[in-house]
């Protein structure tokens, strides 16, 4: 019997049209009385700019944009969809989940659809549940999407961590193939690191409970990110008996530019294998790698039949890779 497999066919993404350069953020700073600059973000992160979305425009939103963008370049009606995996922290509601609202919003109704919260890990972790699903027969076309409205959560009056963050989308189609697409995932968590990076809020009563805005401790995160990435990555490359010479690129997690520069080092791979979208979209969570596969794969940069290392860190703390040929 022939092995079934996954492909992506198509990918997809959406930015919301206000676009902050690091001196319009600062601006808007200035007003709450906190400093910063561009070139303080700049050396620390390597972000220029970010995308925030409108006040009533939802993760939903920019999840179905995406989606569309990525069913066309598919060949595929939302129709066929059996599956939607979306991957957020920034949900519509508090249920039902966002997966079910972009489902209604396509005209793709019948099939499972469910979200995923991994934080900036979610697409990576999305990725490998719906390869899954298809290996085993339970799907056959799935839209996996990765959409966050982070600018929601952010507290504009911490420096370290209202600069990183942007909203948008990203998505692909995975569908079933007789031929190798996805080769390999490995994936992870540790919630004993729950604290250096969470929003601790809830509701409760119809009342926020506890801090609804972000914190983090960044030296810890970047500290853990650097090493669970290269071990992510290499234990994805053995499963698939391969080594990091077959890796003609690398997306990750766009975070932080020193993290992905380490990471690369680490790997024995020049940034000239790397894609690069951190400058132009900022952190935009579980968005961010889809977002920068689209990216490269709309600009020529990344080639059908090429081999790609997706990988991600995110609070929780969790972190996987996914190793597939485009």
């Amino acid at each position: 019997m022939t092995r079934r497999y996954s492909r992506i066919t198509g990918t997809g993404s959406y930015l919301p049209p206000r676009r902050l350069t690091n001196a319009d953020l600062v601006a808007e700073l200035a007003l709450n009385g906190v400093e910063s600059s561009d070139d303080w973000i700049v050396e620390r992160t390597g972000i220029r700019s970010r995308h925030f979305a409108a006040a009533d425009v939802g993760s939903s939103d920019l999840g179905t944009q995406a989606a569309r963008n990525a069913l066309q370049a598919a060949g595929v009606e939302a129709k066929d969809i059996d599956l939607i995996i979306v991957a957020t922290s920034t949900p519509d509601m508090v249920f039902p989940s966002t997966a079910c609202i972009i489902q209604h919003k396509l005209g793709a109704s019948g099939g499972a659809a469910f979200d995923v919260q991994a934080v900036c890990s979610g697409f990576v972790y999305a990725l490998a549940i719906a390869d899954s699903m298809i290996q085993t027969g339970a799907a056959s076309k799935a839209l996996v999407i990765g959409a966050e409205v982070f600018s929601r959560i952010l507290d504009f009056k911490d420096r370290t961590t209202c600069v990183l963050f942007g909203d948008g989308a990203g998505a692909v189609v995975l569908e079933a193939s007789d031929k190798p697409g996805i080769l390999a995932s490995d994936l992870h968590a540790d919630g004993k690191h729950v604290g250096i990076l969470c929003v601790p809020g809830n509701v409760s009563g119809g009342q926020i409970l506890g801090d609804p805005l972000l914190k983090m401790d960044g030296q810890a995160v970047f500290k853990l990110a650097v090493g669970v990435l290269e071990e992510a990555a290499r234990a994805t490359l053995a499963k698939a008996n391969l080594t990091e010479a077959d890796i003609d690129w690398l997306i990750p997690h766009q975070a932080n530019i020193r993290i992905m520069q380490s990471t690369a080092r680490r790997l024995k791979l020049s940034m000239d294998q790397v894609v690069v979208t951190v400058d132009q979209h900022g952190n935009t969570p579980a968005a961010s790698i889809p977002l920068a596969l689209d990216s490269a794969v709309r600009s020529g940069k990344v080639k059908a039949g090429e081999t790609l290392m997706l990988e991600g860190v995110g609070g929780g703390f969790t972190w996987g890779a996914v190793l597939l040929t485009l």
